[in-house]
């Protein structure tokens, strides 16, 4: 049986997507050098350490496994650390997969999906924002996964490869059975942060910015559940193995809560006050970012199934609870 190598796979996304392929029986490989994924999220397939940039290492994974198409998710992601360390950005995210395609190509792998970013839009004109908007990212992050963007769209013309790349808005919530979420320690996204702080492992939930033009003055976002993300690699994993062209999608919900909507919903689902502080804000944070969706909806027929916001943060909420009683032991 050919296999499915996820690079990154033992990471907050990437586990949920081989939680899911797995239950669809497809045959799984983690390649995962586990800087911050976890042995314990991996639930299918094998798992083996291993770096993007170690180009020796990879040649001896393709070498030894019948591989139909790679799921690259190994990236660094903090925006604040990637202003702060561009070259480790660049090399990382945009060396560490060119390094990776060189080896698909040599060994005759042609299909990949890619894990991009809402990052790439910057501060767009106008939201909801569509696949065809002007490409404006403003941190070394967001511009790293437009140039991977474009490396994928130049192989893709110059040879027989095809790609799906899908660009993530603001992800968040954990699996409904609790037997993964997110266990990076620094992780900062919103919802994370927030059950964070109402199970007592966080002083207090920082807020950037209380004046945006906005409907209560915090910024506006996207949030997709991790599951709902998960099922869209396997709608692009089934579109490529069937002899799809290549494509970009968005993956968000099509509307956004602000900052402090969130707030108010992750208060009422845990019962917890979430003491906050107010920070200035902080620079590039686009007052509202939310997705046109209707591109993936339409050629892939995605239907979201966790699109409430009170979904998302119970789902969060239990997780955390479950692996702050295990890591706390």
């Amino acid at each position: 049986m050919q296999t499915i190598l996820i690079t990154g796979g033992a990471g907050y996304i990437g586990s949920h997507i081989v939680k899911l392929l797995g239950e669809r029986g497809y045959n799984i490989l983690v390649y995962d050098n586990l800087s911050s994924g976890h042995e314990w999220a991996v639930l299918f397939g094998r798992l083996i350490r291993g770096d993007i940039l170690d180009f020796a290492g990879l040649s001896r994974v393709f070498n030894e496994n019948d591989i139909a198409a790679v799921i690259q998710l190994a990236a660094y992601i903090s925006v604040p650390e990637s202003i702060q360390q561009p070259l480790e950005y660049y090399l990382n995210n945009v060396s560490g997969t060119i390094n990776l395609l060189k080896v698909m190509g040599e060994y005759g792998v042609s299909k990949m999906i890619f894990s991009s970013s809402a990052a790439v839009y910057g501060i767009p004109p106008h939201t909801p924002v569509n696949e065809t908007s002007e490409l404006r990212p403003i941190n070394p992050y967001g511009r790293s996964k437009a140039m991977v963007e474009q490396v994928l769209q130049d192989l893709s013309n110059a040879r027989d490869f095809k790609y799906v790349a899908l660009r993530y808005f603001n992800v968040a919530g954990a699996d409904p059975g609790g037997s993964i979420g997110e266990g990076k320690e620094d992780a900062a996204h919103l919802i994370t942060a927030s059950v964070r702080t109402a199970v007592g492992k966080k002083a207090f939930l920082n807020i950037y910015g209380n004046d945006y033009p906005t409907r209560d003055g915090s910024c506006v976002r996207d949030y997709i559940h991790v599951e709902d993300l998960a099922y869209a690699h396997l709608l692009s994993l089934e579109h490529l193995l069937e002899g799809g062209d290549s494509r970009i999608y968005n993956c968000g919900y099509g509307h956004g809560y602000s900052v402090l909507e969130v707030m108010e919903t992750v208060r009422r689902v845990t019962g917890a006050p979430i003491p906050v502080r107010q920070l200035e804000r902080r620079k590039g944070d686009p007052p509202e970012l939310v997705a046109d969706t209707k591109r993936i909806k339409a050629e892939l027929h995605w239907r979201p199934l966790h699109d409430d916001l009170e979904d998302i943060v119970e789902t969060a909420w239990r997780w955390e609870l479950k692996y702050q009683s295990k890591t706390l032991k």
